[in-house]
């Protein structure tokens, strides 16, 4: 009898040990479906200011799940606050957009926020349980003075994230008396990065990337590193399913000055988190709903300490980030010089210039190699095999403005071969400096040259690809436009 007793209570144990995992196996797909429910519907774009996101924490102020405490103040004066969640023992430090130029996780913690304070939605266990076993210090948007230029730098020049050692911002002093007081027992470092690393050698971007840093040079492993690997080897996991070859991983070389090398040798597992890019999504809202599922699931990991099942190893299997991927490849174009032909590859960049006080921005793009390309790879891609490159024509007409520009019937001139088109002397827009023109067409101020000779290194991404006497492409500042199908919707044109 003491024998069957024992078994069926071995039984029970395995049962609910296999519940238990099979429950947590599916909560970053059931948190992935729910994104939209408790998406912060006041954050719609990435260029948003710490007056965006102060009346979603004054909101929270008397709410009995959070406690609210002002921290510290910018350089300019502006309040840094954090929000305390959870009671357990666990102690859990975020920051978020210690570089002012990356909001992604900012806007996924507000939804993380959102969704802690729901119920009857079938997560109460869950909540129960994350906030019973840990307690969550958020700190969202640690820069505001750079948020408020969209740059990475404080006010004063200098990088945060190279501050940890000497201290001369107010923010990083503010983040160390942090984890000098609260002494957490795991950090997240929630950044953004380029969107065009790729993962390793590829064609993917890579749309996450982690790292676990190095508390020294050797890149030693101890306990409080090692459960880095293991959550980041979690997350992972968690990801592949929806962003599949696209997660990668920073080279874990020591950077003294670093705040995630510094907490991690203060004696806090830090994972450092950086979102990068999917095509398709330049707001970064899927990028944001990833986000918002992996902290979340990595939280849960914490909670119930299943991170340990983690091999530390398969951290290494996650590739490094590389620098493989331009937003546009021209592929095997005919350039003709000299009275000569060769084949050449061209890749381009579209880069973004702030304007509107920094809350919106257009693209300006340039062609950033020239030659054979085939290692790299674009996130997009024209096969011009057979196309004769070419500099576009200036249409003979001067038009007194922009709006007058945009009446025209840019389909016609660019399978004209006309890409520039010259405004007057006292067109208005001369101020302004770099513009732009949703009208698919390279505006040219009065006394502006267009360039010369056949398109190459450092030149605006504007021109033709020509099949014969045929324009078959325009490529106008960095975006490509098919004449045989062409859409004669949002242009991204560029004046200069």
């Amino acid at each position: 009898m003491r024998i069957i007793i024992s078994q069926l209570f071995f039984f029970l144990i395995t049962l609910t040990t296999v519940t238990s995992q099979a429950q947590s196996d599916e909560l970053p797909n059931r948190l992935f479906k729910v994104h939209d429910t408790y998406r912060e519907t006041t954050l719609t774009q990435r260029r948003f200011k710490q007056k965006d996101i102060l009346p979603l924490i004054a909101k929270r102020q008397g709410n009995p799940l959070y406690k609210i405490e002002t921290v510290g103040q910018s350089f300019e004066g502006r309040t840094l606050q954090m929000i305390k969640v959870g009671t357990g023992k666990k102690k859990v430090l975020l920051w978020t957009q210690m570089h002012g130029d990356e909001p992604t996780a900012t806007m996924a913690s507000f939804d993380i926020f959102n969704f802690l304070e729901g119920k009857n939605d079938g997560f109460d266990d869950f909540r129960k349980e994350l906030l019973e076993k840990t307690t969550l210090y958020f700190v969202p948007m640690l820069n505001p003075d750079g948020a408020e230029r969209y740059q990475r730098r404080t006010m004063q020049g200098i990088d945060m994230n190279r501050d940890a050692a000497s201290r001369q911002t107010p923010e990083a002093v503010v983040l160390k008396g942090l984890v000098d007081q609260l002494k957490p027992d795991y950090g997240f470092n929630l950044h953004d990065q380029s969107p065009r690393y790729s993962a390793g050698r590829s064609a993917k971007v890579a749309t996450i990337s982690f790292l676990a840093t190095s508390y020294d040079y050797e890149l030693n492993i101890n306990p409080v590193r090692e459960r880095s690997m293991q959550l980041i080897v979690g997350m992972n996991k968690v990801l592949q399913k929806y962003i599949p070859g696209q997660v990668a991983r920073y080279s874990d070389d020591h950077e003294p000055r670093g705040f995630g090398d510094n907490v991690q040798k203060w004696g806090t597992t830090l994972v450092l988190i950086e979102s990068g890019g999917y095509v398709g999504d330049p707001e970064k809202q899927y990028i944001r709903k990833l986000n918002f599922m992996a902290i979340l699931s990595a939280l849960d990991k914490i909670a119930d300490n299943s991170l340990t099942k983690e091999k530390r190893d398969d951290y290494y299997k996650i590739p490094e980030n590389g620098r493989w991927v331009y937003d546009l490849v021209v592929r095997n174009a005919t350039v003709k010089q000299s009275g000569k032909s060769f084949l050449a590859d061209l890749g381009i960049n579209r880069n973004e210039v702030s304007y509107s006080n920094a809350t919106k921005f257009f693209y300006y793009s340039k062609i950033e190699d020239f030659g054979d390309l085939h290692p790299q790879f674009g996130s997009e891609e024209i096969d011009a095999k057979g196309l004769t490159i070419e500099k576009g024509k200036v249409y003979p007409t001067t038009y007194k403005n922009v709006s007058e520009v945009s009446k025209l019937n840019a389909l016609s001139l660019l399978k004209q071969g006309y890409t520039y088109v010259r405004l007057a002397s006292d067109s208005n827009t001369r101020a302004l400096g770099l513009y732009f023109t949703t009208t698919p067409l390279h505006v040219l101020r009065s006394g502006q040259a267009a360039p010369s000779g056949t398109p190459g290194l450092g030149n605006t991404a504007t021109f033709i690809l020509k099949k014969g006497a045929v324009v078959k492409y325009a490529v106008i500042n960095g975006f490509v436009y098919d004449l045989e199908d062409f859409e004669a919707g949002k242009g991204n044109g560029i004046i200069e």
